[in-house]
């Protein structure tokens, strides 16, 4: 098949951005509060089933969804969630308040005709919860094996966030974006083009205060000689952001996906991961699919390595796994697929079981990526682990 052609390896120099967005973003306040969600049914009962779907404006959220759980979850317990993960992210701003929104939770029971497909029976293993498509990547260039734009858009919003929560920033607000523009050159990133940052701040502060606020946290973040020329090292390029967050842009969960994963840099299956427990191969399959992508990668049998897996709902085996290494591949592709489906069972039970899925492990992921974070002793992302290289050498040989 052809590549892909933002990861083909024809394509030597060439520049390509990416974006991030943080925990305050009004779409990021909605994935955090339906992964919160997701994390207190998982913890009070590891079986149980989640979709949730936050919507937030202006000192409003609405909580919409199916689940099947314990009883004593109620719309109360919901609604006390969404205000201390509100409280969290760090809103008390007139305008949108963990204390004084409006929470409104309109959340009722799994349908029994999706339950019926997905839970095992006599004879029948779980099946997908839904048909679907799911992407993983990992490439040699970050140490994450993840692309470096994104890599670097997320760590400068997680610097400035760090700042703002320790009390070392004050004048800085929850809501802000970040977009970086890399140079590549022999198919390697060598400098930044273009850095833009976009921070809601206090009042009083000037658009040159924020400026040199910022500045620090993108140098420290990026490697050394990378920085742009000044001209094109953009901060808040329309002068002022102090009403942000949702007051100045309502937010929906899910609507964040490329930041979520590969910035632009590898596709996107077909959902997005917030609010889903790990029966939903949306979120299972694509974490899987990075955690053999990256292995893979770790290997040293690909410098980028893309993996395709589809399902049907109710049906437990992936319908097609593709594997692709952009042409930079040691081995056939058609061997690497058959040790990706040797050492890991892709499925949804196997998956969730290898990875230990069934956790409250997922409010952590709702911001700055789901993908180039370290494992977590708790278990937090599991898919990032490189515990496949030698069971994947042993079968490629």
């Amino acid at each position: 098949m052809k590549s892909h052609p933002l990861t083909s390896h024809g394509l030597q120099n060439y520049i390509f951005t990416s974006e991030s967005v943080s925990e305050g973003h009004p779409d990021k306040v909605c994935d955090r509060i339906s992964d919160s969600i997701v994390d207190h049914f998982l913890a009070h009962d590891p079986q149980a089933r989640t979709a949730i779907e936050t919507a937030v404006t202006t000192n409003y959220v609405a909580i919409l969804g199916e689940t099947r759980g314990p009883d004593s979850i109620t719309h109360a317990v919901l609604e006390d969630i969404a205000r201390q993960t509100i409280k969290s992210i760090g809103y008390e701003q007139r305008g949108f308040h963990w204390k004084n929104a409006e929470v409104n939770v309109r959340v009722h029971n799994q349908s029994a005709d999706i339950a019926m497909g997905v839970d095992a029976a006599s004879g029948k293993d779980e099946g997908a919860g839904d048909q679907g498509i799911m992407f993983g990547y990992a490439c040699t260039e970050t140490e994450a094996l993840m692309p470096a734009p994104l890599h670097y858009a997320h760590a400068i919003l997680r610097s400035l966030a760090e700042a703002r929560h320790s009390g070392a920033e004050p004048g800085l607000e929850p809501d802000a974006k970040s977009q970086i523009t890399l140079e590549y050159r022999d198919g390697k990133p060598v400098r930044a083009r273009s850095v833009v940052v976009s921070t809601q701040h206090a009042e009083h502060l000037s658009q040159q205060d924020v400026k040199n606020i910022v500045r620090p946290h993108v140098l420290a973040v990026l490697p050394e000689g990378w920085m742009c020329p000044e001209n094109e090292f953009y901060v808040n390029p329309t002068g002022r952001f102090v009403i942000g967050g949702p007051e100045g842009d309502c937010g929906l969960t899910g609507r964040k996906i490329i930041v979520d994963t590969y910035g632009g840099a590898a596709p996107h299956g077909g959902g997005a991961f917030s609010g889903k427990d790990p029966t939903k191969v949306d979120r299972s399959a694509a974490y899987a699919a990075r955690y053999l992508a990256k292995n893979i990668v770790a290997a040293g049998y690909a410098e980028k390595c893309t993996i395709q897996l589809s399902y049907a709902i109710g049906v437990s085996k992936p319908l097609s796994v593709y594997v692709n290494t952009h042409e930079t591949g040691t081995v056939p592709e058609s061997i690497l697929v058959e040790a990706a489906t040797k050492c890991m069972d892709l499925s949804p039970r196997g998956i969730r079981e290898h990875l230990k899925l069934n956790r409250p492990i997922f409010a952590r992921t709702a911001a700055y990526g789901h993908f180039g974070r370290a494992p977590e002793d708790d278990g937090g992302f599991s898919w990032e682990k490189c515990d496949l290289v030698e069971p994947i050498r042993q079968i490629v040989g």
